[in-house]
């Protein structure tokens, strides 16, 4: 897990050396055990690393395979870069290190672009090409690894984070006011290639892109998990359940590829809880477990270790509670917003990035359950799915999930930053409509699967255990099992409350209290119920001179928020004040 950054010129130009240099030190979290900048004509490449996998200095970035002609850099893990690179060796190439990142380079050479098909793990890189001056760009298939780029006609830069082609200068930084629809109303959900800034584009996850030396450019999506049963006689309920415990077994196993310790974070819920059972089941111990709590605020407990300490205690985890006051909570709020890449309203954010720091004290790479809901179904939104026609889901999908609607938008932003259409439905119902989901819950699942999976949760994971050099493996998110829950079929995933099939995958590893008790989320109540010092950082945020220049919103709308800061929630629940103020105190953070 690193950082990664790097540009490629057009215009006869060397590359600005001293900008990838500037990029890659904004990344220094990310990466806190070595850096290295390359360059060779107009391609410059920057990295900072987080050793994981061969601690040694022959396993540093950029890494040069002067035999081959390739310069690279790497964010990620390729959990089966043994196998690989055995099969590399039977083909005659012979290895310097024992880094995934060498056996990326040498995949490339062997298979082409199209390497990318033979990869399990979480990646983002960047490959040049001496003989031919193109650059390729890479992003796995679930878009764990992040990857932004800019361009103008004379240059592309790229980097593992936002803020990073931001220190690079040169980027416009004004809103886009297609995100920012997607953000008032797709619960915060801004799908690639967009960002917030206009000038700052996501490669799309599963994607490679071809950069030729003219600047022209080529993309390629290689995969698409398929939402359809599969042919032949339908499985039982039981081939199910048994499928999907095999592949996550798989999928927890590869994730323990490391030359250092790994441990979970452990929320107390199923998949978590799952996760440490089978880890215990393939004769681990020890096992290194941390869970996080924080005081509790209207109402609401804030946290569940009740639950985590019962899987603790059964498995014989080597278990540590981390419980956050409100005194660290505040503080800590600006370096959480610091710490994103563009803004993300979830709660969970803040909880992610002090579990974080906390974490990165005993370990440096850990597995998390995220992921799991997505992919099986269990969240509360998709039940009502299940019984509307598929030709429905648009309409049926956007009443439970948008926060509100595109009318609704005229009387909280500016008419400055207004759209005509309805972009963010017509974007769901596009992708809905689209072939190759067979009913209206497959067609959900797959639209949360690619979308928004990949610019919520997986995001928030990776940009606040990243702000620590921690690198989280997710193992629900293995391209192999996602196949396979993608071609389960509906009702065995709404079974039982939501992940029934999952439920029954976990019957004898852990306890039935866990697996049926009430579904938990990470709580952070003094951000759900924001009073005191919280509603003073955000009254501070959206009145100050910054926002009152850019002028987002509509004043009453702002004044009314904050007037009664409990009492407007979106659909989903989440605080309507947070999400507006969120949004200016992260590009406040960002000096846009």
């Amino acid at each position: 897990m690193c950082g990664l950054t790097g540009e490629i010129r057009f215009d006869g130009r060397a590359a600005d050396v001293a900008a990838v240099a500037r990029m890659t030190d904004a990344m220094t979290r990310r990466g806190p055990d070595g850096v290295g900048v390359w360059s060779s004509g107009p391609v410059a490449l920057g990295h900072r690393r987080l050793k994981i996998i061969d601690l040694s200095e022959r396993g540093a970035q950029p890494m040069v395979d002067a035999d081959a002609g390739l310069a690279g850099v790497f964010n990620g893990c390729l959990y089966n870069y043994r196998e690989l690179r055995e099969e590399l060796v039977r083909e005659g190439y012979r290895f310097f290190s024992g880094s995934d990142t060498e056996v990326l380079l040498k995949s490339y050479r062997h298979w082409g672009a199209r390497c990318v098909d033979r990869f399990n793990g979480m990646f983002a890189f960047a490959v040049s090409e001496r003989a031919t001056g193109r650059l390729v760009l890479g992003r796995d298939r679930l878009g764990i690894k992040p990857l932004y780029v800019t361009r103008d006609a004379g240059r592309l830069r790229f980097a593992s984070a936002l803020p990073a082609l931001l220190a690079g200068g040169g980027v416009s930084t004004d809103i886009d006011r297609v995100a920012l629809h997607h953000y008032m109303t797709f619960h915060s959900v801004v799908p690639s290639p967009r960002t917030i800034l206009t000038g700052v584009e996501k490669l799309p996850p599963g994607t490679v892109r071809t950069v030729e030396p003219d600047g022209a450019t080529h993309d390629e999506r290689y995969w698409q998990p398929p939402f359809a049963r599969p042919d032949g006689p339908p499985p039982s309920p039981q081939d199910w359940r048994d499928a999907v415990r095999e592949a996550l077994r798989v999928a927890v196993r590869r994730r323990t590829v490391a030359d250092v310790p790994v441990g979970v974070l452990l929320s107390g819920g199923l998949d978590s809880s799952l996760i440490v059972a089978l880890l215990a089941d393939e004769g681990q111990r020890g096992l290194a477990t941390f869970s996080v709590g924080f005081t509790a605020a209207g109402g609401e407990s804030g946290d569940e270790f009740s639950y985590s300490d019962l899987i603790a205690h059964r498995f014989g985890t080597d278990h540590h509670r981390i419980m956050v006051d409100d005194q660290r909570l505040l503080p800590s709020l600006t370096d959480t917003v610091c710490a994103m890449s563009e803004p993300m309203v979830s709660h969970d954010c803040v909880a992610f990035h002090l579990l974080s720091e906390e974490v990165s004290k005993h370990v440096k790479v850990v597995q998390s359950g995220q992921g799991a809901d997505e992919v099986f179904a269990g969240y509360d939104w998709y039940p009502p799915l299940s019984s509307v026609a598929r030709d429905d889901v648009a309409d049926a999908y956007a009443k439970v999930f948008f926060d509100r609607s595109h009318e609704d938008l005229a009387g909280i932003l500016r008419p400055e930053y207004l759209v005509r259409e309805d972009v963010s439905f017509d974007f769901v119902r596009g992708h809905l409509a689209a072939p190759g989901a067979q009913t209206a819950l497959d067609a959900a699942l797959r639209l949360d699967t690619r979308v928004m999976l990949v610019d919520d949760p997986v995001k928030r994971v990776d940009n606040m255990t990243m702000a620590f050099g921690l690198e989280a493996r997710t193992p629900f998110l293995d391209h192999e099992l996602v196949e396979l829950a993608a071609s389960c079929p509906p009702e065995l995933k709404l079974a039982h409350g939501g992940k029934g099939v999952l439920k029954e995958a976990a019957r004898g590893l852990v306890p039935d209290e866990v697996i049926d008790r009430t579904k938990g989320y990470f709580p952070v109540p003094a951000i759900r119920h924001i009073h005191g010092p919280f509603l003073r950082l955000v009254r501070d945020a959206l009145t100050s001179p910054a926002a009152r220049s850019r002028g987002l919103f509509q004043p009453a709308a702002v004044e009314k928020l904050l007037a009664a800061p409990d009492a407007h929630r979106t659909t989903l629940g989440a605080n309507a004040l947070w999400q507006l103020g969120l949004l200016e105190l992260w590009l406040q953070a960002q000096g846009v």
